[in-house]
């Protein structure tokens, strides 16, 4: 079996070493310098002659991000690794996965093909912003979800007998149903009306919950409007308290005053994105030891299934 080298990008160095500890391997030496125009020149400072790569690296804001790990790809490529799997915790663009109206791009398929194109033989991810952008590849995705690190936590820090789950928008029922179905509890949709991006206009609630703790289920939390106007809305309509859980902590713009203002009483995100600052209403859990199981089996070709919940 080829032997393993675990790369981190400058944006995810954080995790990179968490899972690095996990993995029992060491990160490999890597520089990221720039020319004086900012031009980056990513450099491997051992060799990977036919090894097994795993290249960490987010690709949030801001783009450098995205470019380096294109970059990093083609290094390992034309330094002949054997094997370049891109482990991309938050995969950006995702939101923008088909034309919803004229005269715009279809940013997801754009940057799955310079993926490809870079290189890569495997994308690894989590909690796509939409489960069909696996097919915008064609090379293998390992999708890994986040409810393998949220239902521990439900179970271990929450009474669930008095809880009803709730989607922010309908686009996430999907996501929401999966943890009702699970609890075998009752599912709340909130349905928001936008005029323009990142502003919510009208959110109605579907469902009853009246003397509820609700938990808002969502992939991605960017200026928290929704997240936050959706837990005002079901408090106005009786619930007896709002938490979210979220996997990709973007939160843009005014996010962390939104949060701080609000009436959610806690929102539980992972690390896949480093938090700006910190929130007394905002708790991370850490998805290192997940993509390290993720990352081992898929180097020993074993099933990831057991990862996923059902």
């Amino acid at each position: 079996m080829n032997q393993i080298k675990l790369f981190s990008g400058s944006s995810t160095q954080y995790l990179a070493e968490m899972i690095s500890d996990h993995f029992g391997y060491p990160l490999a030496d890597y520089t990221l310098s720039k020319f004086s125009d900012g031009e980056l020149r990513p450099i491997f400072n051992e060799s990977v002659r036919g090894t097994h790569v795993f290249l960490i690296q987010s690709t949030f804001a801001p783009a450098e991000n995205l470019l380096e790990l294109c970059l990093m790809i083609d290094c390992a490529k034309r330094a002949s690794a054997d094997y370049i799997a891109a482990v991309i915790p938050y995969f950006g663009y995702a939101r923008q996965d088909r034309k919803d109206k004229p005269r715009v791009p279809i940013s997801a398929k754009v940057i799955a093909d310079m993926l490809v194109a870079a290189g890569a033989d495997r994308i690894m991810t989590m909690d796509f912003h939409a489960d069909q952008l696996q097919g915008f590849f064609n090379i293998p995705v390992d999708h890994i979800q986040s409810d393998a690190i949220f239902i521990p936590y439900l179970k271990n820090h929450m009474v669930m007998d008095n809880v009803v789950f709730a989607s922010p928008d309908v686009g996430g029922v999907k996501r929401a149903r999966k943890y009702a179905k699970y609890f075998e509890k009752e599912l709340v949709i909130c349905d928001k009306y936008r005029k323009v991006a990142n502003k919510v206009e009208k959110i109605t609630v579907i469902g009853e919950v009246e003397g509820k703790d609700v938990i808002l289920v969502d992939d991605l939390i960017d200026t928290a409007g929704t997240m936050c106007r959706a837990a005002d809305e079901l408090i106005n309509q009786g619930a007896k308290s709002v938490r979210a859980i979220c996997t990709h902590p973007v939160l843009s713009g005014n996010a962390y005053a939104n949060i701080d203002q609000s009436k959610i009483k806690e929102i539980i995100v992972t690390d896949t994105i480093p938090l700006k600052q910190k929130s007394k209403k905002i708790k991370v859990e850490s998805v290192s030891k997940l993509f390290c199981h993720a990352m081992r089996n898929t180097y020993e070709n074993r099933s990831l299934s057991a990862l996923f919940l059902d």
